[in-house]
């Protein structure tokens, strides 16, 4: 029977509608890629295709192959620049995940995945000490979630605003005087939406999710600014996330996702909770929704949750 919910995080208006989709099905993943792939610019042997890099773990000269994990500046950037008007200034990074051209967050061993946020953490600092107002960090992964190149990447966008979405989330957190996410979190627990518990990590379909299989992660004491996260609480939240996206391509094949780490202006000291979103592109946005602003979920949050700890069980047990 179809419901209406309001999510408590960010304010927006669900639909549940899972009369409007089949059960879904599991499918195997596909198979891993080649290492390198000729003419990639994010394959070890191509690094002078892209600008300079400005950061790098692992051996070997700068822009040089060795690295583990390499930022390089976004080639066509979103914000930043010489030119930039008000309101764009700002910088625009790629991070790449990993040498191996099929290394996707999935396959990034605990490791790996806690030096790869190292990173992103580090260059969120960077960019907050430089003065800039918020930054962003996200991960596309395949055509329909807005990836370019399929080497997978991640990418960290600082900004001299706060913008919209996060003043909302702020007002929020202000008008309730209490953690949204941390009561987003209890509230999904009685409607079966818990993922992981892992105690130092949570991984939870919301209430209110607003597509199939939309999974948000943070720890306890991630607290209000990603860049300002302590270290065990960070690679708790690493792990989490590759555990959440490897479930879902154990459950529904490659597809596209998202990952986007919603994080708190990178300035003052207003209440927030910074945590991840993971969302596979398995639904698309059409007339109603863009007519009314009411998205419509044909999974709900308890059935999602359900078939991702049943996959991610599976896969303990493997």
């Amino acid at each position: 029977m179809p419901e209406l919910r309001n999510d408590l995080v960010t304010g927006r208006a669900v639909l549940l509608a899972p009369g409007r989709a089949a059960r879904p099905h599991t499918v195997a993943r596909a198979p891993a890629g080649p290492a390198a792939v000729e003419g990639c610019p994010f394959c070890p042997g191509n690094e002078h295709e892209t600008p300079p890099e400005r950061g790098r773990t692992g051996a070997g000269a700068p822009d040089a192959p060795g690295w583990r994990v390499r930022v390089v500046p976004n080639l066509y950037p979103i914000v930043g620049g010489a030119d930039a008007h008000a309101g764009a200034a700002g910088a625009h990074e790629v991070v790449i995940l990993d040498p191996d051209h099929s290394c996707d967050l999935a396959r990034l061993p605990d490791d790996r995945v806690t030096e790869l946020f190292t990173v992103l953490r580090d260059r969120a600092r960077v960019h907050a000490a430089a003065g800039l107002a918020h930054v962003q960090v996200l991960v596309n992964h395949g055509r329909a979630a807005g990836a370019s190149i399929a080497h997978p990447h991640a990418q960290v966008v600082a900004i001299d605003f706060v913008p919209p979405t996060v003043r909302d989330q702020l007002r929020r957190f202000a008008e309730a005087r209490t953690d949204v996410v941390a009561v987003d979190v209890e509230a999904s627990g009685p409607q079966g939406g818990h993922i992981i518990d892992a105690g130092d990590a949570w991984a939870w379909a919301p209430w209110a999710a607003a597509s199939p299989y939309e999974t948000r992660i943070t720890a306890p004491d991630a607290g209000a600014r990603f860049e300002d996260t302590p270290d065990a609480a960070l690679a708790a939240v690493a792990r989490v996330t590759r555990d959440v996206v490897a479930g879902i391509g154990r459950l529904l094949g490659e597809v596209a996702y998202n990952v986007v780490l919603h994080n708190g202006p990178a300035h003052g000291d207003r209440p927030f909770h910074w945590y991840v979103t993971v969302v596979p592109r398995v639904a698309t946005i059409a007339g109603f929704e863009l007519g009314t602003g009411v998205l419509v979920n044909t999974v709900t949050p308890a059935a999602a949750a359900a078939h991702l700890r049943d996959v991610l069980q599976e896969g303990n047990a493997a």
